[in-house]
């Protein structure tokens, strides 16, 4: 059986159109799949959303995601694990393949990851290079992370001493457990963190964590584009035609 667990705070914008594409690439699997939503303190409508397609949501309060998918794996049954952003669209192609992955003896592993569109050229350049370096190097992108349940068990979960990084961290602990296989297959995710905040915050924050890695990745409150209040982009509103 394979669950699939997304932490979400204040994700009410996103959250459906993520269910909405996890139902559509799981729908068949005879294997059996549930979906856990993790509400972690929201203060929008998340957790509705999640109900009304059919979700389980767990409830946690600790703006933590290390904390919130490890709580959603401790509610899990299945044998198998699949972490899911909230704001990450997943394929039936990119499913399949982690099970795949698995079904030929990987321990677990992650994929490549586009954001989406539009992106200035830069932004582009940078996400194809990540994709490179994530199979070279074996990353686990948080966005997508699979693996058995015996591994993670292992693994000793996501350490939840970090409040970023956390999804590298599990990655590395996974490989100590056997091989990890990084897809090539595709995730969509959200680009909001590269327009909602301005250069300067971005460029402040990243001078902040080159200065003092380790301890940033353990502190909430140096970690704003992470733990600050949430900001979704805007809608795009279609010209009228009258």
């Amino acid at each position: 059986m394979l669950s699939i667990i997304i932490p979400a705070h204040d994700e009410a914008p996103v959250i459906g159109a993520t269910l909405d594409a996890v139902i559509a690439a799981t729908r068949g699997n005879h294997a059996g799949v549930e979906v856990i939503v993790v509400d972690d303190a929201s203060t929008d409508a998340t957790a509705a959303i999640a109900e009304a397609r059919g979700a389980r949501v767990v409830r946690v309060g600790v703006r933590h995601i290390a904390g919130a998918r490890n709580a959603g794996a401790a509610a899990a049954s299945g044998d198998r694990l699949l972490f899911v952003d909230a704001d990450t669209l997943v394929s039936r192609d990119v499913v399949a393949a982690a099970m795949r992955a698995l079904d030929a003896g990987a321990v677990g592993g992650g994929t490549a990851v586009r954001f989406m569109r539009p992106l200035p050229l830069h932004v582009r350049v940078l996400e194809s290079a990540s994709i490179v370096a994530f199979r070279i190097f074996g990353v686990t992108p948080g966005c997508f992370i699979f693996c058995t349940r015996a591994a993670f068990t292992a693994a000793g979960g996501f350490d939840e001493g970090l409040y970023v990084a956390e999804d590298v961290a599990l990655g590395r602990a996974l490989a100590r457990q056997g091989r990890v296989a990084i897809l090539r297959e595709p995730v969509v995710t959200s680009a909001r963190k590269l327009r909602t905040y301005s250069l300067g915050e971005k460029l402040r924050f990243s001078l902040r964590f080159m200065l003092s890695p380790r301890r940033s990745a353990r502190s909430r409150d140096a970690l704003p584009l992470w733990y600050g209040p949430r900001r979704h982009e805007k809608p795009v509103r279609t010209p009228s035609r009258e």
